[in-house]
């Protein structure tokens, strides 16, 4: 029997998006092309990307490498688009003799700085992700080793120099937040996970209750919470959907009782949650 209501035609199948290869070329490490050119991609949801990082573009042989690759997609109808870092004119020359849109990241913005500060950018490769400022590199490296030595309430060794103790149920984001914080901006991140034994008392756990002014909590929602234990976890009753609804609301309510400022973690990236963790406990780099 023929459904009066389907639109004719509707057994076939829907045009997949277009696909556009995204390349994004740096000589140092790919970091800064990657998130700036990825920053700008996500605003057209209407088309898929193939993504292709490329760090270390340094020579005029490996640019060429580049050119090359780039002609592929281009042969194969993927219309590239270069987001490029690449100091050096001669390098990013070659780039932009390639059969793509190049869309040089840096270029319009240094030349606007010189004018600004009177003086010429350094063509030196690498300076943004490379050691440059030793104490601040050093001062990082220090707190990843903290915040590994502090992960999960496993030390409470100089929990007083922590700038600030993420507290949540276990699998709310606490391990990535306190690793990002620390690698990217040099705090020192403590995470402490909240269990049964931390309940059913009204106080915060011991081991955190005298750096209260310093805690920041997590939630999630309990289906999330639950889809996540359950890839640790199968059929657990830790992942049960009823125990992640009682230990969230158990946090939450924690969290008000002691005035403990908390967000909700499931729709959010890392880098959002520390975002919002720095301005909140007023914390700087």
């Amino acid at each position: 029997m023929i459904d009066s209501r389907a639109p004719l035609g509707s057994g076939t199948s829907p045009a997949a998006p277009p696909r556009r290869a995204a390349f994004f070329v740096s000589d140092s490490t790919g970091i800064t092309a990657e998130t700036l050119g990825s920053a700008l991609l996500v605003n057209f949801p209407g088309i898929a990307f193939d993504h292709h990082t490329i760090p270390f573009v340094d020579t005029p042989s490996r640019a060429a490498a580049v050119v090359a690759e780039v002609e592929r997609a281009a042969a194969a109808g993927q219309g590239p688009i270069i987001f490029t870092t690449v100091k050096q004119a001669s390098l990013r020359a070659l780039l932009a003799a390639s059969p793509a849109v190049t869309i040089d990241l840096l270029a319009g913005h240094l030349v606007e700085l010189e004018r600004a500060l009177g003086t010429t950018a350094s063509e030196q490769l690498g300076q943004y992700h490379g050691v440059g400022d030793l104490e601040k590199y050093h001062a990082r490296m220090r707190a990843v080793e903290y915040a590994i030595e502090h992960d999960d309430g496993q030390s409470a060794r100089a929990l007083d120099l922590a700038d600030v103790i993420v507290i949540a149920p276990s699998r709310c984001g606490k391990t990535p937040t306190t690793m990002y914080l620390a690698l990217q901006y040099g705090l020192l991140v403590a995470n402490y996970p909240l269990t049964d034994d931390d309940f059913p008392t009204e106080g915060l756990p011991r081991t955190v209750a005298p750096y209260a002014a310093r805690c920041f909590g997590l939630t999630t929602t309990p289906l999330r919470l639950s889809q996540v234990r359950h890839e640790r976890r199968p059929r657990s009753q830790y992942a049960s959907l009823a125990q992640c609804t009682l230990e969230l609301r158990r946090a939450e309510d924690l969290y008000r009782r002691h005035r403990i400022p908390f967000l909700n973690s499931s729709t959010k990236s890392v880098e959002e949650m520390s975002a919002v963790i720095m301005q909140t406990m007023k914390l700087r780099a």
